[in-house]
């Protein structure tokens, strides 16, 4: 029999460990092997990897924090306190064994959808790794700063000048704090994916700088790779007696790493970056014509590529980095793009019946669900059954909307909630066209796939 385990406290000391140590001796008067990851002040340590987990009879989760436990879906799990496992870790064992005796994971489209993305976030490795980190945690704020934004247009383009008013309120809200946050969440979050915990605030503070200069986005990403990397530096290099080693997470790394961050963002980076941003931002703002039906082309071809993978994240995060500089049409044709897919397979199953057996006409009904969600996996188990005639399709479908929406101007100020965005008065710009974006492409995508496929044998 194998087991994991997960331990971390509040403050990844004391108990994070002694938690562990109890497993540990406990799973060993058993017979039993056990692994345990613990999540501490400097990080994950002998952390579980997903070859752990797909060869687990069942997992403890002894924690008082976030322990990561989406990677476990499909698992018999028993979830409990830090304390419970340093009080009677044997108990514990017994229960988790007893809970995987019977287990047995359901599976429909939704969660066939929800597992691969989980394999795909555990696959990414390096720099792809790092940036999905951040950019995964910097979306709520761009999601809610962008229709804050948007809602305080409802009461006039420039309504939020006058102090005071709801409009204004809401532009505090969204402009002045939710999309301030967003350049330093981002480096944050990519730091720590890199150093762990001790790279947060050196992350942070680098993207605030980043953000302050206005080096923007690209100045957010240089920043927070950098003090990853830096702080991991650090971190291996620095060697102290055991009596000193708890200064080291919550004194050295921080001022060190802070400071070196800092000072290569003013006297360095800075200013670089701000020129580098500033020049982007011109070009696309003045992209007319051709060039701009070219890039939603290319944008929406790579939305569909690979519905989620590496490919389809280089668009999305190129559109969603965009909105901090107010630049608006990539991330319309960005999300009506990555729509388009599993609609398109939705509509291929209700048009041509005899192509699709009975279980895809089923999943065709949740993938119109996940469509006008703006979640693009939903296509992946049809694409999969049938990679060659359905992925073309979709990618035409979607290229062919990407350039519309980028032809019409349509404009999207928030970086998720699919079709739904309509309904928030200001969040979509040209919001007749945008959705006539999406529709053609379907349409194109639906009877590609259509005229493609077989006929299903009997």
């Amino acid at each position: 029999m194998r087991i994991l385990a997960v331990t971390a406290c509040p403050t990844g000391v004391a108990h994070t460990y002694m938690a562990a140590e109890a497993l540990e001796g406990a799973a060993k008067e058993k017979g039993i092997e056990i692994k345990v990851e613990t999540r501490g002040s400097v990080g994950v340590e002998n952390g579980l990897t997903p070859e752990d987990i797909k060869e687990a009879e069942a997992i403890i989760v002894a924690a008082d924090t976030d322990a990561d436990v989406d990677r476990f879906k499909g698992k018999p799990v028993v979830s409990v306190p830090v304390g419970a496992a340093i009080k009677d870790p044997a108990g514990l064992i017994e229960e988790a064994l007893e809970k995987a005796k019977d287990f047995e994971p359901e599976e429909d489209l939704l969660d066939n959808v929800q597992q691969h993305k989980a394999e795909r976030s555990s696959q990414r490795t390096g720099f792809y790794k790092h940036l999905m980190n951040g950019v995964s945690n910097m979306l709520p704020f761009v999601v809610a700063g962008g229709l804050a934004i948007a809602l305080s247009f409802v009461f006039g383009i420039k309504a939020f000048e006058q102090e005071g008013t709801l409009a204004a309120a809401l532009m505090t809200i969204g402009g002045g704090t939710a999309f301030a946050l967003m350049i330093p969440v981002l480096a944050g979050f990519i730091a720590s994916s890199i150093a762990d915990r001790p790279g947060f605030a050196p992350g942070m503070v680098g993207g605030m700088l980043a953000a302050n200069i206005g080096a923007g986005f690209l100045g957010g990403l240089v920043a927070g790779f950098l003090a990853g990397y830096i702080t991991k530096f650090l971190n291996d290099n620095i060697k102290l007696p055991k009596n000193f080693q708890g200064l080291k997470p919550v004194l050295i790394l921080p001022l060190l790493s802070v400071l070196i961050i800092g000072l290569l963002m003013i006297y360095v980076l800075g200013t670089p970056m701000k020129n580098i941003m500033d020049a982007l931002t011109a070009w696309l703002q003045g992209m007319s014509g051709t060039n701009r039906v070219l890039l939603g082309l290319i944008l929406g071809a790579m939305m569909a590529f690979d519905m989620g993978g590496p490919v389809n994240k280089a668009a999305y995060t190129f559109a969603t980095g965009l909105l901090a500089s107010e630049v608006y049409a990539p991330m319309a044709a960005v999300m009506a793009a990555g729509m388009v897919p599993p609609l398109a397979v939705a509509v291929a199953t209700f048009i041509a019946p005899k192509k699709f057996d009975k279980q895809q006409k089923e999943a065709g009904k949740a993938a119109a669900v996940l469509g006008i969600s703006f979640i693009t996996e939903g296509a992946i188990p049809f694409a999969a059954a049938d990679p060659v005639k359905v992925i073309p399709s979709i990618i035409a479908g979607s290229a062919v909307t990407g350039a519309l929406s980028m032809l019409f101007n349509a404009t999207l100020r928030a970086p998720h909630g699919g079709i739904f965005t309509v309904f928030i008065p200001g969040a979509v710009g040209n919001v007749v066209m945008y959705a006539v974006s999406i529709l053609v492409g379907t349409i194109v995508s639906a009877a590609l796939i259509s005229i493609l496929k077989d006929e299903v044998k009997a």
